[in-house]
């Protein structure tokens, strides 16, 4: 078994192909598959060709009705407060980030993304994907002592310690991994990560 996680494409479609091209069970697209919600039927149209094995998260240039329109119109799935359960994992996606300076479609105060997380912590064990990523981590580093994650994501995971994190957003981040506590994270942006659980329970990402 194997899943797919990216984010970040902002329509830079020629690596959309190539990560289409990878063979996965199952795609998780993580939100800002394009800028401002532009151009999202053309990033469909590659995304289409998985069909439904593909899971859409609305980033912080989506909105979930743009989400939801997308995935209606390409017959894709729209993941955003969802959940799965997968070769004895749980899946929970959550889109969106916490608010930042430009007022993009896609943000939620902080306490809306505790309030969002919440239904994922009964789940174990639990495989998280979200568009945002934790504040204060290698995770969320646009440069030395600048941090634009969330608090409430980290708190979330601080409590509930689920084994794998994924993310996106922090373009700066791109492909960084960092440990909170014990569950290990990865910013996946548009370079994707490719899990596969026949290894995880032997070897660390």
């Amino acid at each position: 078994m194997k899943i797919l996680i990216f984010s970040d494409i902002h329509s830079d479609l020629k690596r959309l192909e190539e990560l289409m091209a990878i063979e996965a069970d199952y795609y998780f697209a993580a939100g800002d598959m394009v800028s401002w919600a532009r151009g999202l039927d053309a990033a469909g149209q590659i995304l289409s060709r998985r069909g439904e094995k593909v899971f859409v998260l609305p980033g912080n240039h989506e909105s979930e009705g743009d989400i939801e329109g997308l995935c209606k119109r390409h017959k894709l799935n729209n993941f955003h407060g969802h959940s799965m359960k997968v070769a004895g994992y749980h899946i929970g996606g959550l889109g969106y980030s916490n608010p930042t300076p430009f007022d993009t479609p896609g943000e939620y105060s902080e306490a809306e993304l505790a309030t969002r997380l919440a239904v994922f912590a009964p789940l174990q064990p639990l495989i998280l994907i979200c568009h945002c990523p934790p504040k204060g981590t290698l995770l969320d580093r646009a440069s030395p002592n600048r941090h634009f994650g969330s608090a409430s994501i980290r708190q979330f995971l601080d409590t509930h310690q689920p084994p794998y994190f994924f993310c996106g957003h922090i373009h700066e981040a791109e492909g960084a991994s960092d440990k909170i506590g014990a569950t290990v994270g990865v910013n996946v942006g548009k370079k994707g990560y490719l899990l596969e659980f026949d290894k995880i329970t032997s070897e660390p990402i």
